[in-house]
């Protein structure tokens, strides 16, 4: 008797390793709340292709940039004291309406409903350009709207990356070149506080970065950079605290 029982749990033994073996082998693809099934789950069929819901959150923050972003463009032309913060509020304007009647007609085939106003968040931030003046105003200007396109280029990217569809992947290539145009256009402005940028990234960052090690000490030292007798070298940018908008779409000046 007591041989059978050890032959017993032996045998149970190697039943429960070879199952403890052949578990990982086990595919996951088609269970619940796996990434695939989610993806799955949420998409549904149009003649252009699948259309995801990382698809129709793009759509809707496509057109919720242009809600925001196109009055702040048209302030800075009226408002504005320096001629490149004209000229970047004229590329956002021209850019936002020809980016937001796209999106629109877009959401019109595909069936997604788009808002119709802002969002609280987004209208503090125009209130916010709207107490503004002089040089104050157009320092946070360009930080603000400069901190918002660098942002949406990552979900630009993603989108252009994987969606299935074709009228979201065209949109995706003009919001692109769009977000590009008023980038360099900000930038062009001399106003962008990259330090902050920076610093706002590093905050949100999860894992350290991978890449060649630094350079060994032996770099000349940066020069310094001469200070002109009289002027005013103060920087007045946006505290590294604000949040910046989740998602600014433009369109590309003609």
């Amino acid at each position: 008797m007591r041989r059978i029982n050890g032959t017993a749990l032996i045998i149970a033994a190697l039943v429960a390793t070879v199952g403890a073996l052949a578990f990982p082998v086990w595919s996951y693809a088609d269970r619940s709340g796996t990434g695939e099934a989610n993806l799955n789950a949420s998409t549904v069929a149009t003649q252009w292709g699948p259309l995801s819901a990382t698809d129709r959150d793009f759509l809707v923050k496509v057109r919720l940039a242009g809600l925001w972003e196109l009055p702040a463009g048209q302030q800075a032309i009226e408002r504005a004291p320096s001629q490149a913060i004209r000229d970047a509020g004229d590329h956002l304007v021209v850019g936002h309406t020809d980016l937001d009647q796209r999106a629109r007609d877009v959401a019109a085939k595909l069936g997604v409903e788009l808002p119709n106003q802002p969002t609280e968040q987004q209208q503090g931030w125009l209130r916010e350009l709207s107490a503004a003046s002089g040089e104050e105003y157009d320092r946070k200007f360009a930080n603000l709207l400069r901190n918002a396109h660098g942002k949406v280029f990552a979900l630009v990217a993603q989108v252009r990356h994987t969606t299935r569809n074709t009228l979201i992947r065209q949109l995706a290539t003009d919001a692109n070149q769009t977000v590009l145009d008023h980038i360099t256009m900000l930038e062009a402005t001399g106003m962008v506080d990259f330090d902050a940028i920076a610093n706002e990234a590093a905050g949100r960052a999860t894992a350290s970065p991978s890449g060649p090690p630094p350079p060994n000490g032996n770099l000349p030292p940066a020069p310094t950079p001469a200070v002109p007798t009289g002027s005013d070298q103060s920087f007045t940018s946006l505290p590294s605290t604000q949040p910046g908008p989740p998602t600014a779409i433009n369109t590309t000046r003609p």
